[in-house]
């Protein structure tokens, strides 16, 4: 995003009809491999990880036994996923130097405009410059009044574009900064243009397919990607109709068209039993953070805003490795922390946000974004330096209520400005917000104490001073069930003071276990 940063604090100089850019920077690197942090079977001091030689939460990235079990099915049903994976490229391989064309909306008397044509071209071109060997070469900004028509574009408008694009020799493609396009426009802008022309859906969803790392992440892809083979087919059925030769295939009572929409739903019923089946999975391992009582802490924000760096710092887990590019979280991983109280939390990354994100890729990734709604507490990481940094936070908050989250959750959520490093003098005017750098390294321990106080109201955790017997079991049943805080031992009597942080549930058992 620091191309998309640059290039509006530079202050674009869009032409309303088009104005080359300068050229293209190099393509952001292909994406690594990211692992997922899994669940631990013991607290700190209790976390079962590198310092303690078990399996079970990884502070160094590492996988557990249940993400094992995740990550490997049993070989027939690997094997049917695997096959539902395969597919045609969504968008050409290659070096593709793009023109980038924006519809600005011109809304009615009353009808102030929601976002500007500047940050949008932006965010649009940092999505291009995501893919490898992708470049803009010329960015046009072109007003509409109905961007629903068939053409997008009036009449005048559209003949003006048609004969930039169709005189620069050095475009390859185009990208129509639209959410989605309609086959028949599709097929109409192709044929007037002479280049392939893609839509805002198409560049985000081979965006996503590229980071997609583990199975839950690509079958999630997967699924978002039917709507577009649908589409497609139309126009392919078409095509092929305009040949010679029957629609029907033969002896099978079903045409062509007919055949095609049948495997694709069945592909998609494929597809979501699949998903299911990990939903499960991922259900078990909540199940199992629920038992040992680790508070989650679900860090969102708007795409590349900070939040791998930030969960990084937080924890300093050095197998955490953060990349200055869209979309580079798409599998959510967990990462376990210690606040000043000597809580544990885990810390869960999740995906990226991004305006006019397509609600299909929304509802395909909403098995992963069940995490949020089953976690303790929310942090929300703004990038304060970021000229829409408004505009990002309404549609963060867009995207949450829409994923009908409790309202509790919301309530409590902690709202963290970050990248202050990059706004000298920076002071929040939202009362609770916690100005940090992530990066540098700035605010965190005021961080850590304004989450440490949250989780323990969220989660009902109190703390409390006992008094039990050093030869008992009391004290190693504390260390290992609750925080230990503090322990002050009282020779003479044999016993010692423990101040812990317990929730209700520990206290209760630990009454019933060591009465009197």
């Amino acid at each position: 995003m620091w191309a998309l940063r640059a290039a509006v604090r530079r202050g674009l100089r869009l032409s309303r009809v088009g104005r080359g850019l300068p050229a293209p920077r190099a393509a952001a690197p292909s994406c690594p491999a990211r692992a997922l942090a899994a669940v631990g079977r013991r607290g700190p001091g209790n976390l079962e990880g590198p310092w303690s030689g078990g399996p079970g939460l990884r502070a160094d990235g590492g996988r557990s036994r249940a993400e094992d079990d995740e990550e490997e099915p049993e070989d027939a049903d690997e094997d049917a996923e695997e096959e539902l994976l395969q597919g045609e490229p969504l968008l050409p391989a290659g070096t593709q130097r793009v023109c980038l064309v924006h519809p600005d909306v011109k809304w009615g008397p009353g009808k102030p405009q929601m976002t500007r044509a500047e940050w949008q071209v932006a965010e649009a071109t940092a999505l291009v410059h995501t893919l490898d060997g992708w470049s803009v070469v010329q960015t046009m900004v072109v007003s509409t009044k109905s961007p629903d028509r068939k053409l997008v574009f009036g009449k005048g408008n559209f003949q003006h574009l048609t004969e930039k694009i169709r005189g620069s020799p050095d475009i390859t493609c185009v990208f129509l900064n639209v959410e989605r396009m309609a086959a028949p426009t599709k097929k109409e802008l192709e044929a007037a243009w002479g280049v392939e022309v893609f839509d805002r859906f198409t560049v985000v969803l081979h965006i996503f397919r590229c980071n997609a790392r583990t199975k839950e992440a690509r079958l999630q892809v997967a699924l978002a990607e039917i709507p577009l083979h649908r589409s497609n087919l139309k126009r392919d059925v078409a095509h092929l109709h305009r040949g010679a030769g029957s629609r029907y295939i033969m002896g099978s009572g079903e045409s062509f068209m007919q055949v095609q929409q049948r495997l694709l739903r069945e592909k998609e019923a494929k597809i979501r039993k699949a998903l299911d089946r990990l939903r499960k999975k991922r259900q078990l391992l909540r199940q199992q953070r629920t038992r040992r009582e680790f508070p989650v802490v679900s860090v969102v924000g708007y795409t590349n805003c900070g939040k791998t760096t930030l969960i990084k710092a937080l924890t300093g887990d050095a197998a955490i490795r953060p990349r200055d590019q869209l979309f580079a979280t798409l599998d959510v991983t967990a990462h376990a922390g210690a606040l000043p109280s000597r809580m544990t939390v885990l810390y869960v990354d999740t995906i990226g946000f991004l305006s006019q994100l397509p609600h299909g890729l929304i509802e395909s990734f909403s098995a992963t974004l069940e995490d949020v709604a089953h976690s303790d507490l929310i942090v929300h990481v703004r990038d304060v330096s970021h000229p829409e940094v408004e505009l990002q936070k309404r549609s963060v908050l867009s995207t949450l209520h829409s994923l009908q989250l409790p309202t509790p959750l919301l309530d409590s959520m902690v709202e963290v400005h970050n990248k202050v490093d990059l706004v000298p003098g920076y002071s929040p005017t939202e009362p609770n917000a916690v100005p940090v750098s992530a990066l540098l390294g700035h605010g965190l321990q005021e961080l850590k104490a304004e989450l440490d106080a949250a989780v323990l109201k969220a989660t009902g955790r109190q703390i409390l001073t006992l008094r039990v017997r050093l030869a008992g079991a009391q004290l190693s049943w504390l260390y290992k069930e609750a925080t230990v805080q503090d322990v002050d031992v009282i020779p003479e009597d044999g016993a010692a003071d423990v101040t812990v942080i317990i929730s209700d549930s520990a206290y209760g058992k630990f009454r019933k276990l060591f009465p009197g």
